[in-house]
């Protein structure tokens, strides 16, 4: 693991310093107050220039725009030191932008925590170079580079080993509202799932809205240019007052606590508030104990008192377990349950795997037959079992192996096939010949013919397994009863998921 970039706040003087020691302090002071308050991780950023050669020695005194403004608000490097000083001594990080090659030698000398590469380099490769050498973690701003621009820089990033994050920026200064293609964050994370995307922003400082999109499309970190307005010193319009960075901060944490988490943690008061609505099975008739209910037998209707049961529970075959009057309500406690068919257990899996693929983002087609194993049956299938999806049986085979969290597949051998196995998602377990190892996407392991192998799996994996051609009865376990058994005992293969297939092969009840 590298540096947690996560929810990481960069706050950019730039040149908002103006040259002056004094106002530096007072931008880093002033904002840091408004960091502390709020407790979230953050880090100021300076910009580096070596301006004796970063500007053409013909051009030096030259009014163009940029050229001027960098001339007007230089800083020496002992003041820098200061500043970076009283960044260190708030327990903040420190952040800079070289803008030449020079300028990352003096980043390294003076000791900063992150580097950050501005938009109007991130194609810039000699700097690159220089930057992958540092090993620093490192953000890059990728405003105007198109896609393939921003694939090459990844894969540059990749091969250099730099611990990367990238910001979605959008390099119009201010930055309107319909140019802010925040989207383009969610497309980011999605194209690189191992990378923290941020946003770096340019829009009206008063704006406290976009910061709460781009954290909801995905975005953990963000940039911000700040400064500090004085009888003298005016802000331009994308750099934000410490009061706007506090409401632009504000605005974020209640953007998290709305989003939450994505694990559909239920809250109680929301259960109970649901009940309050939901409707109560009431009988039709009255009916002695040990009838078998059917849906002619009730009606549904509110309230759902405590203890009764609930419309959506509700399944023919109940056995009253007393005698019940018309329009009585149907309670747990006077009513058996029939036992779940095999049938409707694993059809109950069938949601779950086909979920994983969906989040996995894994399209099978169509046209496939499934494989459910449960080797000491249907009822202990969370416990041991797993699903082979085949997609192809020739000299050649492929099958999809999925396993729900919790699950292991007992040592076994092939007589005849020989197989790999490539973890596309999740973590894999296996044992081969007792040799165990932990398979993480994109790792492989080999099982020659012959071979003792199991698996299983914490938190659930997608395997593609690809091997030369599937035999029947070619599987021996340890486990002599499990080669005793029936295949149809311990196996359920059915073609596509097996909707109607399922339920004619496993038993009802």
């Amino acid at each position: 693991m590298g540096f947690n970039f996560k929810d990481l706040f960069v706050l950019d003087i730039a040149n908002n310093h103006q040259g002056n020691l004094e106002h530096g302090l007072r931008i880093i002071n002033q904002h840091s107050e408004v960091i502390q308050k709020r407790n979230v991780r953050a880090g100021f950023k300076f910009q580096f220039r070596n301006l004796e050669t970063f500007i053409h020695k013909d051009f030096q005194e030259s009014n163009i725009k940029h050229i001027k403004r960098f001339n007007e608000t230089k800083i020496s490097d002992n003041d820098y030191k200061k500043l970076l000083k009283e960044i260190k001594k708030q327990n903040l990080y420190s952040i800079c932008t070289p803008f030449d090659e020079e300028s990352v030698d003096k980043i390294l000398d003076f000791g900063f925590d992150i580097l950050k590469i501005a938009s109007c380099s991130s194609n810039d490769w000699p700097l690159l170079e220089k930057i992958s050498e540092t090993n620093l973690p490192t953000i890059i701003s990728t405003g105007g580079l198109k896609i393939d621009e921003i694939d090459n820089l990844v894969s540059f990033a990749e091969h250099r080993k730099i611990d990367l994050a990238i910001m979605h920026c959008v390099s119009i200064y201010p930055t309107n509202i319909e140019q802010c293609q925040l989207s383009n964050i969610k497309m980011l994370k999605e194209r690189f799932p191992g990378l923290t995307i941020g946003w770096s922003t340019h829009e009206d400082p008063d704006d406290s809205n976009i910061v709460s999109i781009a954290k909801a499309a995905g975005a953990d970190i963000f940039e911000r240019h700040i400064g500090v307005e004085t009888k003298d010193i005016k802000l331009n319009k994308y750099s934000s007052t410490p009061e706007q960075v506090g409401k632009w901060i504000d605005s974020w944490i209640n953007s998290k606590k709305t989003l939450g988490k994505p694990n559909r943690d239920i809250l109680e008061i929301e259960r109970e508030s649901l009940h309050e609505l939901r409707r109560g099975v009431y009988m039709k008739k009255s009916l002695n104990k040990g009838h078998s209910l059917g849906i002619n037998d009730v009606y549904f209707a509110m309230p759902c008192q405590e203890n009764q049961i609930y419309s959506g529970d509700f399944k023919e075959g109940i056995i009253l377990s007393q005698d019940i009057k018309k329009d009585d309500a149907l309670f747990t406690s006077n009513a058996n349950f029939p036992e779940i068919s095999d049938a409707n257990i694993l059809y109950k899996y069938v949601h779950k795997v086909k979920a994983m693929l969906n989040h996995a983002r894994i399209d099978l087609g169509n046209e496939f037959n499934v494989e459910y194993s449960h080797h000491y049956g249907v009822k202990k299938f969370s416990e041991t079992g797993c699903v082979l999806i085949e997609c192809i049986n020739r000299e050649y085979c492929k099958k999809i192996l999925i396993q729900i969290p919790g699950q292991s597949h007992p040592f076994h051998f092939h007589k005849r096939k020989e197989e790999t196995f490539q973890v596309l998602w999740g973590v894999m377990d296996i044992n081969i010949d007792g040799r165990e190892k932990k398979l993480y996407p994109g790792d492989t392991a080999l099982v020659l013919p012959g071979t003792w192998h199991k698996f299983k799996t914490e938190n659930g994996f997608i395997a593609e397994e690809i091997s030369t051609t599937h035999f029947d009865n070619d599987s021996i376990y340890k486990d002599k009863g499990i080669n005793d058994m029936e295949k149809k005992t311990r196996k359920t293969t059915v073609k596509h998921w097996g909707r109607f297939e399922i339920q004619d092969k496993l038993p009802s009840f």
